[in-house]
Parts: structure tokens; C-alpha cells; sequence
């Protein structure tokens, strides 16, 4: 019975798209063969290496494997093999393919995973032609500059239920042994950092869940438009060794650290591959609430952050300062006593400040604080952290807690929406791919789709579907 359905649901979509290509194949194939000019879009490079591969001529041509691919995506058949069957039985799509026959699935396969670095050039130069579209459609949304980060999820034994269920079981057998014992905890410290079969999918904490996957991190333009698809594999992080952070005992701190430091070299890269480019605005959740984020922001050219502060970086709200800048005593104004200069690698440079009361202990690294009326309940006496870039972290452009910084803010969920455009509609990860180079094609082909529905959309004047290639084709 199972089987039954499975065949049914499979033939329903067979029909779905054969019947969106027949009724309505005018609009159809018209509007991609009249707005998308490929030979403009198809990278000299990429047409060389194509080319050159074997050194005879090729039974496909490369705008074959090209069209196939964005078609597909467009109609959302994500399985190779079902929409090569497609093809076979409808000539019309084989024809705007340019297919003389129709190849073996193994062949779209092999052209993903040798050819998705040059898909980043096809993608990059899509982002250029957009811009300017981008910004006549709305100038002030165009120039806000959104990040966050995901991750797609590999095909791999490690992602299947039982292995975290059966590291679970195993962590519960001991803590009823050992009451001291958090079977949670014990079980996420069970996991590898990497997969035991593909060893480019490292462990994470990704949308509330453990996985195995590979990171990317996303930007976005307040229109919602994709701008750049950064895959964090092994040729990003040899470009960038500090984007790599240790594993922790905290899941959630692992994600953190991942999007804090992944922010710098993903601007980077992206200023570098579009030089001319460039935004005022940046949105971003609190996780890239630290000191040295807005002065690396300001450095490249935006004029205000719209970040929402973190509270564990608010160590010296309760503190108050003299007009030096140094924190003073809340009771009776005594300036603090300084004790140097900390911070390292992966943190801000901050000063430490103690109490004037508090003094070291004699053959010890600790103090004592002597206050009669101490104004904290740790013995060593009230701590301030101060900071170079605190005003500009509290001053970024934009007053906070006003209904401006409110409306601002809320644009930054369009990066999250976009990464879930990307994901399922166009099937950037919906196919099970165990392959890093195959998992980097299928989500640059979704944005590279998303592009071309901003070009169609702006051909035919109807800006407001920009995003949604399917209701323009419909």
C-alpha cells in the first residue's frame, strides 16, 4: 500500500509540471529565451575548462547542462532522475534544454561537483547586474546589508536519529548509575567533531538540533535579495585559519562563536569579489554584539549597525564613569583602581578596573574588598570592564530603543527568509547530496535562479515578484 501512494504521489508531480510546461509554454519558454541572455551570464572561464576538458568536442554543450540545471530548479523537481524522464516525454522542454538526447543522470552529477566553483563566477556576476535593478526599485532598502549563517545538512550516517538517540540511551544507562551525571551534556560530549564517512561535515547546532553539516553564511539586502552564498569549506578556511573555533561544552556558544568570527572574512571576500559595491547599513542578530564588530564594520564603510546588545557583554551598565572615561565608585564617586589591559585572540581588548577599596591578598592572586557598605556580594569587590569602542557599540549610527531602530531592526528577519527560499523552494537542500562540491552547486543554482527572477521581474515591470520566479513564469 505504501508503495501505492509513493507511485501516485510521483505521477501527480510528473503531471503538475508537464502540465505547466504545455498550457503554459508561450509565457513559459518566452519569458527566459527573451530576458536571460546565457552566453552574457556563462563565465569565459567556465566555458574554457568546459571545453577543454577532454580536448574533443562535447556530446552536450555547456548552455545545455546550464538551462537543465536552472530549469529545474525553477520547477522545483529536485531528483535528477525524475526530471530527466520529464524530458523524455516532453519535447518542448528537451528542446529549450538543448538536448539532441536526453544524458544519464550520472552526467549532471559529475558537471555540479567539477563546475561549482565556476557557478560562483555565473553567481557573482548576476549580483552585479542586479544591483543597480536593486537599488531602482528601492534605493534606501537596497543599501542595507543583512548576514546570518545556516547550515545544509550532509547525507551521512551520523545524521540519522539513532546515532544521537543511541549516544542518549547510552548516557542514560550511566547517570542511573551516577545521579551527578547530565545525560544530556554526557551525550553531546559523546559526539565526534567530524563524520566518521565524510570528514567535511563537522558536528553543529543548527535551527535547535545536533548535525552534521556544512556551513554557509548568507547576505542579504533589505529588498530580501540574496547577495552572497558563502560555503565555509576547506578552500574559505584556508583563506581564513581564525574562521575555525575549538569545540566547547556549550552547543549554543559553538553557534555563537561561529557567526561572530565568520563575519569579517565573509565581508571580506565579498568586498573583494564586488569592489564597487557598497551599503551604508548593517543588520545583524546579537550574537555579533562585541566590541571590535562595529569598529571592523565601520571599516568597511557602514554607517550604522543595527545590532541588538548583548547582555553578557553589558558587565559595566551599573557602573558610572567620570568625565575621564573611568568607572567611579556609585556610592561615593572614588575613581576605580586599574589593573590592566586584557583580551586576546577571539576577544575584544578591554581595560579591568576594581574597586579603590579592594586590595590583594598577601602571597595570593586574589583581593579582598574592605568597604563597609559594599555595593556587590563578592568578596574581591566590584569589577568594571571598559572598553575602546564603547561608544560607538552604544551609539552605532542609530539611537537605540526608538521606533526608527524598531523599524530598522525588523528587516533583519528577511536574511532568515531568504535562507529558507533557498533551501526548500529552490532547492538549495532538498536533495540528499554527500558531496561538499554538489551540496555548493545546488545552493548556487538557487540563488542564481532567484537572480534571474529579479531581472525577468524588472524586464516585465513587476518588481513586487522579484522573489518569486514561479508566479512570474505562472
Amino acid at each position: 500500500m505504501r508503495v501505492l501512494k509513493a507511485q501516485v504521489s510521483l505521477f501527480d508531480t510528473y503531471e503538475d509540471v508537464l502540465s505547466i510546461a504545455e498550457d503554459d509554454k508561450p509565457n513559459f519558454i518566452k519569458l527566459l529565451e527573451e530576458h536571460i541572455n546565457l552566453n552574457e551570464l556563462i563565465p569565459t572561464v567556465l566555458r574554457l575548462a568546459f571545453y577543454r576538458r577532454f580536448g574533443r568536442p562535447r556530446e552536450y554543450s555547456l548552455e545545455s547542462f546550464v538551462r537543465f540545471l536552472l530549469l529545474q530548479k525553477i520547477l522545483g523537481v529536485h531528483i535528477d532522475s525524475v526530471f530527466l524522464n520529464i524530458l523524455r516525454v516532453s519535447p518542448d522542454l528537451k528542446e529549450f534544454c538543448g538536448f539532441n538526447k536526453v544524458p544519464d543522470a550520472s552526467k549532471i552529477t559529475r558537471f555540479r561537483q567539477d563546475f561549482a566553483g565556476y557557478l560562483e563566477i555565473m553567481f557573482d556576476r548576476l549580483v552585479e547586474v542586479t544591483e543597480p535593478i536593486c537599488r531602482e526599485m528601492n534605493s534606501k532598502k537596497a543599501d542595507y546589508l543583512i548576514y546570518d549563517s545556516t547550515g545544509i545538512e550532509a547525507y551521512v550516517a551520523e545524521n540519522n536519529p539513532k546515532f544521537l538517540n543511541g549516544k542518549l540511551l547510552y548516557a542514560k544507562k550511566l547517570a542511573g548509575k551516577n545521579p551527578d551525571i547530565n545525560p544530556h551534556a554526557l551525550a553531546y560530549s559523546m559526539l565526534p567533531e567530524i563524520s566518521a564517512t565524510n570528514p567535511l561535515a563537522k558536528q553543529q547546532y543548527i535551527n535547535g538540533h545536533f548535525c552534521y553539516a556544512h556551513k554557509v553564511g548568507v547576505l542579504v539586502n533589505g529588498l530580501g535579495i540574496v547577495r552572497d552564498i558563502a560555503l565555509f569549506d576547506e578552500s574559505f578556511k584556508r583563506r581564513h585559519p581564525e574562521v575555525v573555533s575549538k569545540k566547547t561544552d556549550n552547543p549554543s556558544l559553538d553557534k555563537e562563536i561561529g557567526d561572530s568570527t565568520s563575519l569579517k572574512p565573509v565581508l571580506s571576500d565579498f568586498f573583494a569579489a564586488h569592489p564597487s559595491l557598497s551599503f551604508g547599513t548593517f543588520l545583524g542578530d546579537a550574537s555579533f554584539d562585541t566590541y571590535d564588530t562595529y569598529t571592523m564594520l565601520r571599516d568597511f564603510g557602514f554607517k550604522r549597525m543595527a545590532i541588538p546588545l548583548n547582555n553578557r557583554n553589558n558587565s559595566s551598565k551599573h557602573g558610572d564613569f567620570d568625565e575621564n572615561g573611568t568607572p567611579v565608585c556609585p556610592i561615593d564617586k572614588t575613581p576605580f583602581t586599574f589593573l590592566g589591559v586584557s583580551g586576546g585572540k577571539n576577544r575584544s581588548k578591554r581595560f579591568k578596573w576594581v574597586c579603590h577599596k579592594s586590595k590583594k591578598i598577601p602571597g595570593s592572586a586574589s583581593r579582598r574588598c574592605s568597604c563597609p557598605t559594599p555595593c556587590t556580594a563578592s568578596s574581591y569587590g566590584r569589577c568594571v570592564y571598559t572598553y575602546p569602542d564603547k561608544n560607538l557599540r552604544l551609539y552605532p549610527g542609530i539611537p537605540r530603543g526608538t521606533e526608527h531602530w524598531d523599524n530598522l531592526y525588523r528587516h533583519r528577519t528577511l536574511v532568515e527568509r531568504n535562507i529558507q527560499l533557498l533551501k526548500d523552494p529552490l532547492g538549495g537542500a532538498t536533495r540528499k547530496s554527500f558531496s561538499l562540491r554538489t551540496a555548493k552547486a545546488d545552493l548556487l543554482l538557487a540563488g542564481i535562479v532567484q537572480l534571474i527572477g529579479v531581472v525577468i521581474a524588472h524586464a516585465i515591470n513587476k518588481p513586487k515578484l522579484c522573489k518569486s520566479i514561479r508566479k512570474l513564469i505562472a
